[in-house]
């Protein structure tokens, strides 16, 4: 029996496991298993936490539902911030936390109110990556489909395309999402963020996830999408994002270091069975 915590940030579901819990690594097929919606408990990713760490307080390793691991997510340190403080391992102060995409500053206000500062933004080609030449990525043409896009690209850590869409619909995600993840100019595949500028100080977004799929939320989605928006000159330096699942608060520094805070939510603890985790799918 594997013991867990669910929770969802604004929808985006992940499942916390604490590392005590596991004999070895965990496989591919595990986590499979663990995060399908039929055979499994149904989640967008697994935390495997905390694990210790040499140049942060704690170390986190995050799973997509198709196995890879990522190397950042925005949702999931708040999640996973909101387990250390159910556990607590945590209290009011700040704290920092290990990810493979870089060390984050976090703090816990309550149960419900979480801020992570989650990096600083680059656009060069070269850091998320991109293919071709040396340069910031920024509204350049990809046609897919019957569909001629403006796309422009970020990483926080983690790699996003953010397309510029008059009418961003879960449709439309589906349908474009998993071609641009896996377009030949992300050799590292991608996140994916379909963007309607609302204001000055508002985006409302719809998200395909790199290994996950569509999501009704995300974190350094919202990150990536209100960064560019702000590069682009379209908004300020606060933006409130809209997604299917809620809204986030972003706030971009004028070097582009961002600063996320939102919401965390329990949904249960429990225990997966050795036949759940072992079966083939």
């Amino acid at each position: 029996m594997l013991k867990f915590s669910k929770y969802h940030a604004l929808g985006n579901v992940y499942i916390v496991v604490n590392p005590e819990q596991l004999t070895g690594d965990i496989s591919t097929a595990m986590i499979k298993n663990i995060c399908h919606k039929n055979y499994g408990i149904s989640s967008d990713g697994l935390l495997i936490g905390p694990l210790t760490s040499s140049v942060a307080d704690f170390a986190l390793r995050i799973f997509n539902p198709d196995g890879s691991e990522a190397e950042k997510s925005g949702n999931g340190l708040r999640i996973f911030c909101r387990y250390l403080w159910d556990e607590k391992l945590v209290g009011g102060g700040p704290f920092f936390i290990e990810t493979k995409g870089g060390i984050v500053r976090a703090q816990v206000f309550d149960q419900g109110h979480i801020k992570v500062e989650m990096g600083e933004v680059s656009f060069s080609s070269t850091k998320i990556p991109v293919v071709g030449d040396v340069r910031d990525v920024l509204m350049e043409d990809i046609e897919i489909k019957e569909h001629r896009l403006k796309v422009s690209a970020a990483t926080i850590g983690n790699p996003h395309c953010v397309v510029l869409v008059d009418n961003p619909t879960a449709d439309l995600a589906h349908e474009l999402g998993p071609l641009l993840e896996n377009h030949a100019n992300f050799p590292n595949r991608t996140n994916v963020q379909f963007v309607k500028v609302l204001s000055r100080n508002a985006i409302q977004i719809e998200i395909w996830e790199r290994g996950a799929g569509y999501t009704l939320a995300s974190g350094s989605s919202s990150c990536a999408a209100a960064s560019v928006a702000h590069k682009l000159g379209l908004c300020d330096q606060q933006v409130k994002v809209h997604m299917p699942g809620g809204k986030i608060d972003i706030e971009i520094s004028a070097d582009f270091f961002v600063t996320m805070q939102g919401s965390v939510t329990a949904i249960c603890h429990g225990g997966i069975s050795n036949e759940c985790l072992q079966q083939a799918i």
